[in-house]
């Protein structure tokens, strides 16, 4: 069956075109700043961040002066963010200082932002009228959906569920890899509400023939072509049946906002964040394994095999990155703070695939480990919220290091693991530095 990509990516060219961009005749920039003169005022005054009160009297395909000092349109989205680090503007990636990650329930606005393409022009108008939602390809019954069939045809769930970039941590490999440069804050725990991803797809009667999904989403390519789709991943098909994956339309009791995948978006829990399509618009079961975009070569890819850092490892020996490792991380107190030198308290999460099953605290550069408080998850795959009271021998600097154990018995390594071409996967101990005075 041929993929219906670039139909999806037609529509995103459509609405550029409907936006004011005369395709053929502007650079990508110049295409993603006329989008204005259609978007509405609404989307205008928030790029200028105040009213414009004869707005309505703005000559078609006028841009205003003020604009010059404005921000881009993707940018907009940003002015809702609370402390985070921007890696790249173009896509727009950013991460958060672990210390901002202290909540049980991540925020919308201390959520990192990891973008393949542009967000598109729905989201920021946050216009769903028109969205529906297909599912084809090796099922009994082709479904288009929209958001009301959704919420009415499917039972509604709430899960607290991990999202984390396959990068996250890449910044600590030596030699450097690749690629946005995450230490520790690509990660959050947001309430995500949708329905389930097994639902929809058992309405739909998968066939024995299917492998894999595609995941399909209307975010356009950074080029501009309309021809080319930034990201389209998939999952096993016996990972997308299982319970947790989800399909969802709220976040924290509201709408998912823009950036993060306005109207609906994937949430497979316990795979990369890569897995989780935002801006869904498609699902495409699958006899094989998915080769959309990003699915090939060595993006979220590993090594096969262990190599030495720095190897140059050929393409058909890097297998596809599936499950996420077994990780933990210090919220309170940040890196640097001064502490009580008769002792202190430490908080953080740990989440792994699965249940994480101990953790442990170091202050001797990992000599000796002592066990901390550990909750429960609220739901599989949230990530679990651990306390320590640190004893210090005396005034000083410490490192306070922290470690989780999973179910399976897999521990965080002290230093940066399996070493590869994209560094991925970095799971290698939290570690924060204090000064006990």
């Amino acid at each position: 069956m041929e993929s219906r990509g670039t139909d999806l990516e037609h529509r995103a060219a459509d609405a550029v075109e409907s936006n004011g961009a005369v395709a053929g005749t502007e650079s990508p920039q110049e295409g993603r700043r006329t989008f204005l003169k259609g978007t509405g005022l609404a989307a205008m005054t928030a790029m200028m961040g105040m009213a414009i009160p004869f707005g309505r009297y703005m000559p078609e395909g006028y841009r205003p002066v003020g604009l010059a000092h404005a921000q881009e349109p993707d940018m907009v989205v940003m002015n809702d963010k609370d402390g985070l680090t921007l890696l790249n503007d173009r896509p727009i990636n950013a991460e958060t200082p672990a210390h901002l990650l202290d909540d049980a329930v991540t925020p919308a606005s201390r959520l990192f932002v990891r973008n393949n393409g542009a967000v598109p022009f729905h989201a920021l108008d946050m216009d769903a009228s028109s969205w529906t939602l297909t599912v084809d390809g090796e099922v009994d019954t082709p479904l288009e959906l929209s958001l009301d069939d959704l919420r009415n045809d499917f039972e509604v769930v709430t899960r607290n569920l991990v999202l984390e970039c396959g990068g996250n941590g890449r910044a600590f490999f030596q030699p450097g890899a690749s690629g946005n440069q995450w230490t520790t804050g690509a990660v959050g725990c947001p309430e995500w509400t949708g329905v389930r991803l097994r639902d929809v797809l058992n309405a739909a009667g998968v066939q024995p023939s299917a492998v894999y999904t595609g995941h399909f989403g209307n975010d356009p390519h950074l080029s501009g072509d309309p021809d080319r789709l930034p990201l389209s991943r998939g999952i096993p098909i016996a990972k997308a049946l299982e319970e947790d994956a989800l399909i969802a339309f709220g976040m924290n009791g509201s709408d998912i906002p823009a950036v993060h995948g306005f109207p609906l978006r994937l949430v497979v829990p316990g795979y990369p964040g890569s897995a989780s399509q935002k801006w869904l618009t498609r699902i495409w079961v699958r006899d094989q394994v998915h080769d959309g975009p990003k699915m090939g070569g060595y993006s979220y890819r590993l090594p096969a095999y262990p190599v030495a850092p720095g190897t140059e490892v050929p393409e058909e020996d890097m297998v596809i990155m599936e499950t996420m490792p077994v990780k933990s991380l210090i919220t309170n107190p940040m890196t640097g703070a001064q502490v009580a030198a008769d002792g202190f308290d430490i908080r953080g999460h740990a989440w792994a695939d699965g249940e994480v099953a101990g953790m442990e605290t170091s202050i001797d550069f990992g000599q000796t480990w002592q066990r901390a408080e550990l909750d429960a998850p609220v739901n599989r795959y949230a990530w679990q919220h651990f306390r320590a009271s640190i004893a210090v021998p005396l005034p000083g600097y410490y490192e306070v290091w922290a470690r989780a154990t999973d179910g399976e018995g897999r521990t965080q390594p002290v230093t940066t693991p399996g070493w590869n071409p994209r560094g991925y996967g970095n799971n290698m101990v939290h570690r924060i530095a204090v000064i006990a005075a």
